[in-house]
């Protein structure tokens, strides 16, 4: 855009209009300027100003004129079309862009040079320090476990935040930024907050030291008493209602709000935090603590959802606030639960009661932990059974609120996959060695300072066993559902490896399920330089994602003979056919006990409290009206057209083996008892 010198003219029109400066001289405008949209502005330093042929129509078709009226503006470029009024004190040294909105803020001021929150140390983990992450406004909830949790490869981190340092100084500038057609309203003090496209910011209160990452695509809300520093808020996120954001990241499609206070935390992709509290919290996609009485402190968690009252300690009171824990993914807390760190909780646990003997139960996924007379008793996989567990996997998908096309965390929703199967794997071979060493008629079993009940051990090997089955069941048919002819000579071509990585250990990285081997040969070439740009690191991990189930049959090869006692490039059509009933049995066993579990929502216990002036038949009447008929709840209906899913494709695939049998019905199998 070319800009030129105030006419005579235009600068006695200005006056004339309460407009004042003592360097006209220094004003420059663009060439349909016009002077009729400027009242009672104080000039200072360099100006540009832009052209004002558009008004704005909002509160129920109240029309404001873009121009600048009732503001001080000092050393500022203000694009085409901006609406500025009622500033309080100043704007100064902002570039502004077309379409901004602003009224009624007290100040709005770049101070000096400033990297706008990028490069802010955050002391996640460890409030005394030691796992410092550098946020900026490209950060990955992946990158940040690399720098927080890989502290045993110090080159990595090294590259790791070199990378982010070089980063952060291209961001350096003593020049503020508001993206086009933003809204700032209502507002008090916004200094040095580098603001995108499209964001709305209305009665906050203060702001320092941040970005606001807000695209067309997903606008970023900071709304009321909001109080933040040091900060980076990514694209649509949600900061409201006097959260306290204090260096601190906020994700993409993260919700914070309703008084919820956060210092030296993370939260990626998803989370949702309300009324409560977090300190030095990795948060990972998905973590969520809705309730006034939670703390999350020096813990990492994902997929979390903590119960009200949910507390965690980490000061012992000797060497100060050191401790940290792990929840694994898809955990949840109950109301009042805690737990005294150090402890390590498995994938999908529930957690009930206090526990203070620091327990680890990352060997055992999908378990409770619950306390009993004040001690630990862990219930190993009875999770797998709980309808709850399912319903979150399917609910996670669908509360995906990033609507940005560029998604920064790759998160895989998998409940089964490499990285809890092979727990399970291990955890029927840690059971069944702990009933060995224990004798087999003993009625409680220890594990690392928890009991475990004898029926609630073998109850847990066949609730591993079930879902292992599942699991590799599932690859095989996967693998072969496409296949137009399945023989014993085309069996090792269609079952064989389809990747170059995917054998051994599978880890989770905050949300990215990945063989560990690809996650050390990424961090192999950031350390030696091959990689020294953060966006590739952000692309290897979305390819890394993009491959997940290609790398995941090969897992599955890899570890096949130790299941089915056979490599797959051994398997026999005979074998298909056995595996394919071995997997129906195992999934309709697991369906069966998820409608049990469902079941219990609709028993005579969880109606109490309905039909309060009625009779016992109102209570019918009046819970139907509420809750629904049992067989057509949504979940139930899912969990039946499962089953009818799954038995149509073993169905299908016998036939296309060429076996003559009886169709499977439903519920159909020898596991039918357990039920």
């Amino acid at each position: 855009m070319s800009y030129r010198k105030l006419t005579a003219t235009e600068i006695k029109m200005l006056k004339s209009q309460g407009c004042v400066s003592e360097t006209w001289g220094r004003i420059e405008v663009s060439s349909d300027f016009n002077p009729q949209h400027y009242r009672n502005v104080t000039f200072s330093g360099a100006i540009r100003l832009g052209a004002t042929n558009k008004t704005f129509c909002r509160d129920r078709n109240v029309v404001y004129q873009s121009g600048i009226y009732n503001a001080a503006i000092h050393n500022c470029v203000i694009g085409d079309d901006v609406y500025i009024a009622k500033i309080s004190n100043y704007i100064a040294n902002y570039n502004i862009a077309e379409g901004v909105f602003i009224e009624n803020v007290d100040r709005i001021n770049a101070t000096g040079e400033s990297t706008y929150g990028n490069g802010v140390q955050v002391s996640v983990l460890n409030e005394s320090g030691g796992r410092e992450v550098p946020i900026y406004d490209r950060l990955s909830a992946h990158v940040a476990y690399f720098i927080a949790m890989y502290r045993h490869k110090p080159q990595l981190i090294n590259s790791l935040r070199n990378s982010i340092t070089e980063y952060a100084q291209k961001q350096r500038s003593d020049q503020g930024i508001i993206g086009r057609n933003s809204v700032i309203l209502n507002s008090g003090v916004i200094l040095d907050v580098k603001i995108g496209e499209c964001a709305r910011i209305e009665g906050a209160a203060r702001l320092s030291n941040g970005t606001i990452a807000s695209t067309s695509a997903a606008p970023v809300k900071v709304g009321v008493n909001v109080v933040a520093s040091d900060f980076i808020i990514m694209s649509g996120a949600d900061v409201d209602e006097g959260a306290v954001v204090v260096r601190s990241f906020v994700g993409q499609g993260s919700r914070v709000a309703r008084l919820f206070s956060a210092h030296d935390s993370l939260f990626f992709a998803n989370c949702t935090c309300e009324n409560g509290e977090a300190s030095s919290v990795f948060g990972g996609p998905y973590t969520v603590s809705t309730h006034k009485s939670s703390l999350l402190i020096a813990g990492m968690f994902s997929f979390l959802n903590a119960g009200s009252g949910s507390n965690q300690s980490n000061h012992m009171y000797k060497l100060g606030p050191i401790h940290q824990g792990v929840v694994e993914r898809g955990s949840k807390t109950t109301s009042d639960s805690y737990l005294l760190w150090p402890a390590h909780i498995g994938a999908f646990s529930l957690v009930m009661g206090r526990h203070v003997e620091h327990p680890d139960t990352s060997r055992m996924p999908f378990s409770y932990l619950i306390e009993k007379s004040g001690q630990s008793y862990l219930v190993p996989g009875v999770n797998l059974k709980s309808v709850g567990t399912i319903r979150d996997s399917k609910k996670w998908p669908c509360r995906d609120r990033r609507t940005d096309h560029d998604r920064l965390d790759q998160i895989n929703f998998n409940l089964l996959s490499p990285y809890t199967v092979a727990k399970m794997i291990e955890g029927v071979k840690l059971l069944r060695n702990i009933k060995e060493t224990s004798g087999e008629t003993a009625a409680t079993y220890s594990y690392q300072g928890m009991t475990i009940d004898a029926r609630a051990l073998d109850k847990g090997i066949q609730y591993y066993q079930f879902a292992i089955d599942k699991f590799m069941g599932n690859s095989i048919i996967s693998r072969l559902k496409d296949a137009v002819e399945i023989d014993n000579t085309k069996l090792p071509y269609l079952l064989s490896p389809i990747a170059s990585a995917g054998e051994g250990e599978w880890i989770d990285v905050a949300g990215l399920i990945a063989p560990k081997s690809e996650i050390t040969r990424l961090c192999d070439d950031i350390v030696a330089g091959r990689i020294d740009d953060i966006e590739i690191i952000n692309t290897r991990l979305r390819e890394m994602h993009l491959h997940y189930y290609n790398m995941e049959w090969n897992w599955v090869v890899e570890n096949f003979k130790s299941w089915w006692g056979k490599e797959c490039d051994e398997l026999t059509t005979d074998d298909l056919i056995a595996i394919m009933n071995r997997w129906q049995e195992s999934v309709v066993a697991l369906d069966k006990l998820l409608y049990e579990d469902a079941r219990k929502e609709f028993s005579m216990v969880t109606k109490i409290g309905f039909g309060v002036d009625g009779t016992s038949i109102c209570k019918e009447i009046d819970f139907e009206q509420v809750r629904g008929d049992f067989e057509q709840d949504p979940f139930v209906r899912m969990v039946l057209d499962h089953i009818k899913e799954k038995t149509a494709l073993a169905n299908d695939m016998l036939r296309r083996l060429g076996v003559e049998h009886e169709e499977i019905e439903m519920f159909a199998g020898k596991r039918d008892k357990i039920a």
